[in-house]
């Protein structure tokens, strides 16, 4: 089984200074719920690695996303821009190479910058280089290897690959495998194990190129690293080992659902449940290849995703919705300039890491950007960042207080909760608050 990090790899890796300016690793899986966290009541998943960077230092409970789907999301984050401005609409379109990334300002001002697993800036070109390079240079990298996610393989993989690791599984001899068992799951369906061997697991395979890539970037220069991983997005693949240790765990039914069994929907949450613990363990290997550098304690280690994943709630699945299943995002921070505290209930974005990375690498921040930094909350000197959010896809648009939620252009009528005393957003108060949602309507990006 892989390293779980332990207080002595953290030891070891605070024994030797690093340079002045710090890391940045940024590990991002893909779909994952803002609630599926260490602590959370009901929810028994395991990710010590997780709950050790917490204990290190924030977990940022009120963190959404500026649109919940991978390329906007991605786009958001990348050009520090609020999705009506990021041009990137939807999974249809590729990043604007004319647009500027924060990817490219900090290889501007030194930094060796690496990305590896679902980087999401092509989405509408389906084709990586079989060596995962393609667009690497202009989108900001300075190494990095690019490969697709989950549908995207299986749709670009046969008969002839597009990515680095449909590449591994055609030269393995099981490309057309995995293509077959893929098609077959369909979102939500299909608990049963992937025929796939542990090594040829995707996120499996992008652990292996984020030590590949760590263990080929220079020590004489500040790095970052974005580790992009494929789970825990839908289909439900596990392999046969993650299954060993995903069942005979009870979670709850997913809120308001009529669909499946209670059975089916509590083998969904084990099999979710299943990935996020493997990406885990990914992550405890790369913060000890960090630590075995001697740099863990001048990187700044932050966790997060693109975006949630509805399981199942309102009848819903996968993302695309404003309700905070899908919306929000979980999001740790720790590492030189963070003090630890535990929780904080600042609203912030998915795209305020823009800034912030730019800002603890001493560089200013474009005045183009929405993003705006977290620096002043990681070190403790105030509690509060923004006053509102914003969101949006497609036809619809929001904004949150950190109470009421207004949405426009999602149900044929808007809707307003009180995500104070409605968590689960089951009530619409549209008509019983119209004071507060004439207020935040002046507040709707348009």
């Amino acid at each position: 089984m892989p390293p779980v990090l332990t207080r002595r790899s953290l030891l070891a890796g605070m024994a030797a200074p690093g340079p002045r300016r710090p890391n940045i690793l940024l590990l991002l899986p893909d779909q994952w719920r803002p609630d599926w966290m260490p602590g959370q009541p009901g929810i028994p998943v395991r990710l010590p690695n997780v709950e050790r960077l917490m204990a290190r230092g924030v977990r940022f409970v009120n963190a959404i996303t500026p649109s919940p789907l991978c390329a906007p999301a991605r786009a958001c984050l990348a050009a520090g821009k609020e999705y009506v401005r990021c041009g990137v609409p939807s999974n249809q379109f590729d990043y604007p190479l004319t647009q500027q990334t924060y990817y490219q300002l900090l290889r501007d001002a030194g930094y060796h910058v690496m990305g590896c697993g679902k980087l999401d800036l092509h989405k509408k070109t389906l084709d990586w280089g079989l060596d995962g390079q393609r667009l690497l240079r202009e989108w900001g990298f300075s190494d990095g290897i690019d490969n697709a996610g989950k549908m995207d393989a299986v749709r670009s993989g046969l008969p002839a690959p597009k990515d680095p690791y449909m590449k591994l599984l055609h030269d393995r001899g099981m490309a057309e495998v995995h293509v077959k068992d893929m098609r077959a799951r369909k979102a939500h369906e299909g608990t049963y194990p992937t025929p796939l061997p542990d090594d040829l697991y995707c996120d499996n395979f992008i652990t292996r190129n984020a030590l590949t890539l760590l263990g080929r970037a220079p020590r004489n220069q500040p790095w970052h690293l974005t580790v992009n991983f494929t789970g825990p997005h839908d289909p439900l693949d596990i392999t046969a080992a993650m299954e060993r240790t995903a069942r005979d765990r009870a979670y709850p039914q997913p809120n308001r659902n009529t669909q499946d069994s209670p059975e089916h929907h509590v083998a969904v949450r084990q099999n979710y449940s299943a990935m996020c613990e493997n990406i885990d363990r990914g992550i405890g290997e790369i913060l000890a290849a960090v630590a075995a550098r001697g740099e863990l304690d001048n990187t700044l280690v932050v966790f997060s995703s693109d975006h949630g994943e509805m399981l199942g709630d309102h009848n819903r699945w996968g993302k695309h919705v404003p309700y905070q299943a899908s919306l929000g995002v979980p999001l740790v921070v720790a590492g030189p300039g963070v003090k630890a505290r535990g929780t904080s209930r600042a609203l912030v974005t998915l795209m305020d890491l823009a800034a912030t990375f730019l800002d603890c690498a001493g560089l200013p921040v474009p005045t183009a950007m929405d993003s705006r930094t977290l620096r002043p909350l990681l070190a403790g000197k105030t509690r509060t960042h923004r006053r509102h959010l914003v969101a949006g896809l497609a036809e619809w648009r929001l904004v949150w207080d950190g109470r009421y939620k207004l949405i426009e252009g999602f149900e044929k009528a808007p809707q307003l909760f009180d995500l104070q005393t409605d968590p689960l957003e089951n009530l619409n108060r549209w008509e019983a608050e119209p004071r507060i949602r004439t207020h935040l309507k002046t507040l709707l990006p348009s």
